[in-house]
C-alpha cells in the first residue's frame, strides 16, 4: 500500500481557516437571528401590554367590559381577549359563545402575570378556538388578569420571523474572508517550504553560507533571523545565561528593598513621639508652670511613650506574623473602650485641623483580641481621615450586628476617591496620591496594617465611597461568644 497523502502546512492551515470561518459566521448569524426574533417577541409583548392595561383600567373605572373597544389597532386584527379571575376562571371572552370552564392558572402566561405583573407565550394551541395563539397576560386590580391574544396567521408568523438578508451578507463575507485568506496563505507557503528546506539541511549539518535569500517581506525577514540565530547559537545563550542571572539580581534586590522598606513602618507608627516631644518643650519654656498642670504633662508624655512601644511591638509581631514565626497574643477586650480612647487622643489633632469627632457606641463590644493591635486600626484609619479626606467630620460608630459580630464604621465627609483606587487601597506601598502622602510623612503601609490586624483578629474590612462624600470604612468582628478558638 501506498503512504497515505499528508497535506501541507499551508493547506492545512487553509482548512483550518475556512472551518474558523464557517464557525464564525454560523455563531454570528445563529445569534443575530434569535436576537432579532426574541426582539421582535418583545416588541409584540410590548404592543399586547398596552392593551391589556388600557383594558384594565377600563375595568377599574368601572366601564362594562362590552364597552371596551380596541379594535382598529394596526398589527393587531383578530385580537382575542380574555379576563380571568384570581381563581383562575374565565369571565369574559370575545372569541367564544360559551365561557371554558377549565382553570386557566396553569396557563404559562397566566401564572407569570400573577407572580411577575405580566407574562406572555409565544405559541400555545387554544383548546378553546382549535387555533394556535401569541398569548400575553397583564396583572389587573384584585388577583384579576386581562389576557390578549392574536392568531397566528401567515401575517405574524413573518412579523415573528427574523430577516434573512443578514444570513446572505455573512456568507458573502465568508467567501470572500476564505478567498483573500486562500492567497495570503498560498503566499506563505512557498516561504515555509524554502524555510523548511533549510531546516532540513541545518540538522544534516550542511553549509548554510549559500542559503537562497528569502523574499524581502514579513516572513522573509522572520527567516533571515532563523538563519542568523543558528548561527549565533552559542552567543544567544551565553546572553540568556547572563540576562537570568541579572534578572535574579534585580529579583533580590527588589526583595531587599521591600524588607527596607517593610522596616521603615517603624517610623510610621512613632507619631507619638510628636506628643512627647511637645510636652517636654512646653514643661522647658514654662518652668514656672504649675504643679498639676506639669504633672499632667509629663503623665500624657508617659502615656505616648508607652503607647508608642505598645505599636512597635505589634508591628513587629505583625511583620513576623507574615513570616508565620509568631503567634499574637490574645485577651477578652472591650472594642468600644478601644475606639473611645483612640478617638479621645485624636480629638485635639483633629480640632487643630477643624475637624469634629463624633462617636456613637452602642454598650460593650467584647471581643477576643490584642488592645494594642486594635489601637493600631483605628488610630491609622483616623490619622488617613484626618490628613487626607480633607472634611470637616469623622464619626465612628460601633455596634453589635448579627450573626455575633461587633460592626465598626470610620466615616468622614471629605472628597473620597475615585472608584479605580478603592480596590487597592489596603495594598502595601500603594499611594492614591504619591506625592501628597510623602509629603505627610505615609508610607503608604497605614491600611496594610489595618488589614492584616483585622485579618488576625478573623474579622473583614471593606471601604466605600459614602452618599455624602468621603470613605466609609466598615470592619466587623467576631464577639467573644462566636470568636473562633
Amino acid at each position: 500500500m501506498g503512504s497515505s497523502v499528508r497535506l501541507s502546512y499551508h493547506r492545512r492551515l487553509f482548512v483550518w481557516l475556512v472551518a474558523y470561518s464557517l464557525l464564525l459566521s454560523g455563531s454570528v448569524v445563529v445569534f443575530q437571528y434569535h436576537r432579532e426574533k426574541a426582539f421582535k417577541i418583545e416588541e409584540l409583548n410590548a404592543r399586547l401590554q398596552l392593551v391589556n392595561t388600557y383594558v384594565a383600567e377600563a375595568l377599574a373605572a368601572g366601564r362594562d367590559i362590552d364597552s371596551i373597544r380596541v379594535t382598529g389597532i394596526r398589527g393587531l386584527d383578530g385580537l382575542r381577549i380574555s379576563v380571568v379571575r384570581s381563581d383562575g376562571k374565565v369571565v369574559y371572552d370575545n372569541s367564544l359563545d360559551t365561557l371554558p370552564g377549565t382553570n386557566h392558572l396553569d396557563r404559562r402566561e397566566i401564572s407569570q402575570a400573577i407572580l411577575k405583573g405580566e407574562g406572555h407565550t409565544v405559541r400555545r394551541h387554544s383548546q378553546s378556538t382549535g387555533d394556535t395563539y401569541f398569548y400575553s397576560a397583564t396583572l389587573a386590580d384584585r388577583g384579576t388578569v386581562v389576557r390578549t391574544a392574536l392568531p397566528y396567521s401567515l401575517s405574524l408568523t413573518q412579523l415573528l420571523e427574523a430577516d434573512g438578508t443578514f444570513l446572505w451578507y455573512m456568507c458573502a463575507v465568508t467567501v470572500l474572508f476564505c478567498l483573500l485568506g486562500y492567497f495570503a496563505i498560498r503566499k506563505m507557503g512557498v516561504h515555509m517550504e524554502r524555510l523548511r528546506g533549510f531546516a532540513a539541511r541545518a540538522e544534516r549539518g550542511e553549509p548554510i553560507t549559500n542559503v537562497a535569500p528569502f523574499p524581502n517581506d514579513e516572513l522573509g525577514e522572520i527567516s533571515n533571523h532563523i538563519v542568523r540565530l543558528y548561527a549565533r547559537l552559542q552567543k544567544a545563550v551565553e546572553d540568556r545565561d547572563r540576562e537570568h542571572a541579572s534578572a535574579m539580581h534585580q529579583q533580590r534586590e527588589k526583595e531587599r528593598i521591600k524588607k527596607q522598606l517593610t522596616n521603615n513602618i517603624n517610623h510610621e507608627l512613632k507619631t507619638p513621639v510628636a506628643s512627647v516631644r511637645a510636652c517636654v518643650e512646653t514643661l522647658l519654656a514654662y518652668p514656672d508652670m504649675p504643679e498639676a498642670k506639669r504633672r499632667e504633662f509629663l503623665e500624657k508624655s508617659l502615656l505616648n511613650t508607652d503607647r508608642l512601644k505598645r505599636l512597635l511591638d505589634d508591628v513587629a509581631l505583625i511583620t513576623r506574623m507574615d513570616d508565620g514565626s509568631d503567634v499574637i497574643s490574645r485577651e477578652p477586650v472591650d472594642v468600644g473602650e478601644i475606639v473611645r480612647e483612640v478617638a479621645d487622643e485624636s480629638a485635639i489633632m483633629a480640632s487643630a485641623k477643624g475637624i469634629k469627632m463624633e462617636l456613637d457606641i452602642e454598650g460593650e463590644l467584647p471581643v477576643n483580641g490584642n488592645a494594642g493591635l486594635l489601637a493600631s486600626v483605628f488610630q491609622n484609619l483616623i490619622d488617613n481621615a484626618v490628613a487626607y479626606s480633607g472634611g470637616s467630620r469623622i464619626r465612628i460608630s460601633a455596634v453589635g450586628g448579627g450573626g455575633g459580630m461587633a460592626v465598626i464604621r470610620v466615616a468622614d465627609n471629605g472628597c473620597g476617591v475615585a472608584p479605580e483606587h478603592l480596590p487597592h487601597l489596603f495594598e502595601r506601598f500603594y499611594r492614591v496620591d504619591k506625592g501628597r502622602s510623602r509629603r505627610s510623612g505615609g508610607t503608604g503601609l497605614g491600611l496594610s496594617i489595618v488589614k492584616n490586624a483585622v485579618g488576625l483578629h478573623h474579622g473583614s474590612i471593606r471601604v466605600d465611597n459614602g452618599r455624602d462624600g468621603g470613605l466609609v470604612y466598615t470592619i466587623r468582628l467576631p464577639l467573644i461568644s462566636s470568636t473562633p478558638p
